[in-house]
């Protein structure tokens, strides 16, 4: 798996992903959504691949074991780099998660890494306390979803940049964190509250980083990615 910045796709439809990603001329690591996946449907992810990009397909599942189990299964047959569940759903879950992504994935081609989420970057810790009833620390409600995740034999999580390097002191350095609410310095927060540049991702633990508006919304799609690149890759 590349260490690209992923680019979230939060596009309602297929016309205007291809018209975005028609400005590059290279390889990119996407995310698919579940705006974008429920209006267009596993079409969308065939066109993304066959563009030659690699997917992270973000549909965060979260149900009982069995139904998690078999609807990763047909996730599967995608071939897409990249799934994830909700770690609320608990070990058995995201065991059986584990289980069906591994039985659907097709004999000669690599299984998607699978990762899930802790706490979304749009909680704050009081929202957290107060309509989650989690009277916790919000870092060690993280840490404590990233810690069944390694139990149940996931790849990762998805976190914040502020848990990030926690994390990989508990779980290890081969444990992903993926880290979303990336923006550029002075750039919008609109609806996350944990959020980081790209350099600051870097220098406090994350593996990868998932960038949206900063990007999408830029009116050079192409510059804004290439600085993002730039701050991601700096030491």
């Amino acid at each position: 798996m590349n260490n690209k910045p992923i680019i979230a796709l939060d596009f309602p439809s297929e016309k205007e992903v291809v018209e975005f990603l028609g400005h590059f001329d290279e390889s990119l690591f996407v995310k698919i959504g579940m705006e974008l996946y429920l209006q267009e449907g596993p079409n969308i992810v065939e066109k993304v691949k066959g563009l030659g990009h690699d997917v992270f397909l973000d549909l965060k599942l979260h149900d009982i074991p069995n139904t998690v189990k078999s609807a990763m299964k047909g996730l599967a047959r995608l071939g897409v780099d990249l799934v994830n569940v909700h770690a609320a759903g608990g070990i058995n879950m995201m065991e059986g998660a584990l289980e069906g992504l591994e039985a659907g994935t097709p004999s000669d081609q690599s299984r998607a890494g699978l990762i899930a989420v802790t706490q979304l970057t749009s909680t704050t810790e009081q929202q957290m306390q107060e309509q989650q009833k989690i009277k916790l620390p919000l870092i060690e409600s993280v840490l404590n979803y990233a810690q069944i995740t390694k139990q149940a034999g996931l790849d990762g999580v998805v976190c914040s940049v502020h848990e990030a390097a926690t994390i990989s002191e508990v779980c290890g350095e081969d444990f992903l964190r993926v880290t979303p609410g990336i923006r550029l310095a002075g750039g919008e927060s609109h609806d996350q509250k944990r959020v980081a540049t790209p350099n600051f991702a870097r220098n406090h633990g994350s593996s990868l980083i998932v960038v949206g508006r900063a990007i999408t919304n830029s009116a050079d799609p192409v510059n804004a990615y290439n600085t993002v690149v730039k701050l991601w890759e700096a030491k």
